[in-house]
């Protein structure tokens, strides 16, 4: 029996909720981990075998309950490629999502603005994403269990998800932006240079983690939908000094926007 499947029976002999969405929280953003009627939290330090986030700001958890009604698991912290683990480990909860049955996987971040015409606070939809700068999390002996050996990767972010996160956003008449992730290693932030490069290559926005879960799930045949919360503007940086605590704070503060993005997204979903 694999890592995988062993920590899949670990959470199922403790529940048997069974949600078809799941959301992953990033930075800054766990308050949505305060509103969901849970039936069932599993930490991620009580399943052997499972990575530990050691990152600020990421609690740790599998949390199993109901928003606005809807049945959602939700992991309530990740790991980081930066924090020593290798990517087959960083992907390694998203991948135990779609074991558990979800179909669907919102995935959130904080992120560095590259577009000029972001500002701290905004709220972008990711579109497509950038992987060159990280280890892919396929490497390796593939698992035709997950999926084909070279899966597809025109379409990671499922467009009619970005239709329903766009109505919801004008719903509640929140700007909403769409734009391309890319990915780096961390843990340092981005130098001047490189940020300008990023932006050249078409980045709107640049962060340390999402893209290779994206890349893991879709290789597993789930939607995925993305959004990234811009905590501070990574482009013409010289004069700006970034933090992590700085990120957490702004983060904080836009979360409730997020949050509310995506607990109307969530509904749309569940009665699609």
């Amino acid at each position: 029996m694999s890592v995988l499947d062993e920590i899949t029976a670990e959470i199922r002999r403790r529940t048997d909720f069974s949600p078809k969405t799941g959301i992953v929280l990033g930075t800054g953003l766990g308050a949505l981990a305060d509103e969901i009627d849970a039936v069932c939290r599993i930490p991620y330090r009580e399943l052997e075998g499972f990575p530990v986030s050691t990152a600020e700001g990421h609690k740790g958890e599998y949390i199993f309950g109901y928003i606005n009604d809807v049945p959602v698991v939700l992991m309530n912290g990740r790991v980081h490629y930066y924090e020593g683990y290798l990517m087959e480990q960083v992907v390694l909860p998203v991948r135990i999502l779609g074991k558990l049955g979800v179909k669907t996987v919102i995935l959130t971040n904080a992120a560095g603005g590259l577009n000029r015409s972001y500002h701290a606070g905004t709220i972008m939809c990711i579109k497509d994403h950038n992987t060159a700068f990280i280890p892919s999390p396929l490497i390796g002996k593939n698992d035709d269990s997950l999926g084909t050996r070279f899966p597809d990767m025109s379409r990671v972010y499922d467009r009619h998800l970005i239709e329903l996160l766009h109505e919801t956003a004008a719903e509640q008449g929140t700007e909403l932006e769409d734009g391309i992730y890319l990915q780096i290693t961390g843990p340092a932030f981005e130098t001047p240079c490189e940020s300008a490069m990023f932006a050249a290559l078409g980045a709107d926005a640049v962060g340390m983690s999402t893209a290779c879960e994206a890349q893991a799930l879709r290789h597993m045949g789930i939607n995925v939908l993305g959004i990234s919360c811009i905590t501070d503007m990574a482009i013409d940086n010289e004069d700006t000094v970034t933090t992590h605590e700085e990120v957490q704070r702004i983060a904080n503060e836009s979360g409730q926007k997020l949050l509310d993005l995506v607990k109307g997204t969530v509904v749309k979903i569940e009665n699609e």
